[in-house]
């Protein structure tokens, strides 16, 4: 998959996430009546993370406000925050990702700029979904909790014997629509991130090397070699011959007897 096609789909996928958390952070079926042995059905109650309604069978709809913020369970609150972070974050990675794509030009952005952009973005909808799958499990788990609660306290210890009545929720749709939205922001920001690399300008690990003609008064020793500044007397530079070192000027200052061969 070429990185544009990475990237676009990230982007796609992401932007139907952000939608669908949003969309379950506003609906009101975040908890539904269970009607299951209930013997009362002229009336179904269903409750979200900002109102509770009740819904006739006559048809007629009424939904009331949660007016007070203190009086609320601590764990509904803390849905709420984690929906909002995660609709805030995923907000402004959607604005970073579009100034990040590859089919826009803007100015003179170079790919590694766009490749930052891309990264924190995706991060930003890595955030966001695992923000979104959170809130709405530690809904369903309290939703759990209240369930058995309830039905335990229907039944009393004669012999198991329903005496009283009392209002059990299940899931609700939201809760459905929170989990897929935050997959696919999550799995939305995972693409942005792959296709950060290939935006990222490939480095090369081989650093450039100047390359010098030796002359004829370079020293080559079996040892190794030690690069000269130009700026020492040539009276250091030696050649090697037959295993014994001697300098160029006492080579030319005593002459040998092959000179007069």
């Amino acid at each position: 998959m070429s990185v544009t096609a990475c990237q676009g789909l990230g982007f796609v996928v992401s932007l139907l996430g952000i939608a669908g958390i949003i969309a379950a952070t506003c609906m009101d079926q975040w908890s539904t009546q269970d009607l299951y042995n209930n013997p009362v059905t002229a009336v179904f109650n269903y409750q979200g993370l900002w109102r509770s309604c009740v819904r006739e069978s006559s048809g007629f709809t009424e939904c009331r406000g949660y007016f007070t913020l203190l009086g609320l369970p601590a764990m509904l609150q803390a849905v709420r925050a984690l929906m909002i972070v995660g609709i805030i974050l995923s907000v402004i990675g959607l604005l970073v990702a579009i100034f990040a794509l590859k089919c826009i030009r803007i100015g003179n952005m170079d790919d590694s700029a766009k490749a930052k952009m891309t990264l924190t973005s995706g991060i930003m909808f890595i955030i966001s979904g695992l923000c979104a799958i959170a809130g709405v499990s530690v809904f369903a788990n309290m939703l759990v909790t209240n369930f058995w609660m309830s039905t335990a306290n229907m039944y009393t210890s004669m012999g198991g014997m329903v005496q009283t009545v009392q209002t059990r929720y299940t899931f609700g749709a939201a809760l459905f629509v929170g989990w897929v939205a935050g997959g696919l922001t999550l799995i939305g920001g995972v693409l942005m991130c792959i296709a950060c690399r290939g935006l990222a300008p490939e480095e090369t690990n081989y650093k450039a090397v100047s390359y010098h003609t030796s002359g004829h008064n370079v020293a080559y020793r079996p040892g190794g070699f030690k690069a000269s500044t130009g700026f020492e007397s040539n009276t250091k530079n030696k050649k090697i011959y037959d295993g014994g070192a001697r300098t160029e000027d006492e080579g030319q200052s005593h002459p040998s007897k092959y000179d007069y061969v």
